[in-house]
């Protein structure tokens, strides 16, 4: 792969000025023969991509041939590219990740589903269409727990009402709840296998009570780790995306 070519997948612009940021001197590269950084001016360069550590403008990123990243939502955010009253997510992110190309268009990242404005925790973002797929799907039974403050008090009736199954005003089937543990008199992790529009908040109604506060705090086998604070992201690593898997 051409140095411009690796540069343009991991969204650093366009193929010219991908060239133009190597061509200026912007570009370093990892000799780990050497253990140094290096400038290269030839932006038709060949590269082995794979493990390749690099630098553009000071910055050091590693080569991803598609793109997991992990964000802690704070609260006032949106998770959409056009937002309507609040920031959107995609501003916490830096500019490569939301101009990663693919087939052929900038689409960059795009998050695995949706938490309101106001829901806070674990939202993973993607370039991998099957992965986001995997991951949002109903039919794949991925579990998702949320820690849900009340803001009345709850008992073990409304833990057994939520695991017996609770109708929604817009689905005559009950909906369960694939496990429920009460945490202290007003909060709940409440688990979850699907993702219906406002479900937890509709769930905690239909048992006539009013959720306060929402946060994610893991899906499928992985936890949202203590060290990221609200509004960083970082990449997911293979054995957290092990962890994602069905099952886990």
């Amino acid at each position: 792969m051409q140095l411009q070519d690796m540069l343009y997948s991991q969204g650093f612009g366009i193929r010219r000025v991908c060239s133009g940021l190597v061509q200026q001197g912007w570009v370093e590269l990892w000799n780990p023969e050497t253990s140094a950084w290096e400038k290269s001016l030839d932006s038709t360069l060949e590269i082995d991509p794979e493990g390749l550590r690099f630098k553009v403008q000071g910055v050091e990123w590693q080569y991803h041939a598609l793109g997991y990243v992990l964000l802690n939502k704070p609260a006032g955010t949106e998770c959409s590219q056009k937002p309507s009253a609040y920031p959107s997510i995609y501003t916490l992110l830096p500019v490569p990740l939301r101009q990663r190309p693919n087939k052929g268009a900038i689409q960059g990242v795009q998050a695995v589903g949706r938490l309101d404005q106001d829901t806070t925790g674990m939202l993973l973002l993607s370039d991998d269409g099957q992965f986001i797929h995997r991951m949002a799907s109903p039919k794949k039974h991925v579990s998702k727990i949320y820690r849900v403050t009340c803001k009345h008090p709850v008992d073990d009736k409304h833990v057994q009402k939520l695991l017996a199954g609770v109708v929604l005003d817009d689905d005559p089937k009950p909906v369960k709840a694939a496990a429920c543990e009460q945490i202290n008199s007003h909060v709940l992790d409440l688990t979850l296998t699907e993702g219906k529009y406002h479900q937890v908040k509709r769930m905690i109604a239909a048992v006539s009570n009013r959720v306060e506060g929402l946060h994610r705090r893991k899906m499928g086998g992985l936890e949202l780790p203590e060290d990221l604070a609200p509004g960083q992201w970082r990449w997911l690593t293979a054995d957290e995306l092990e962890l994602l898997k069905p099952g886990k």
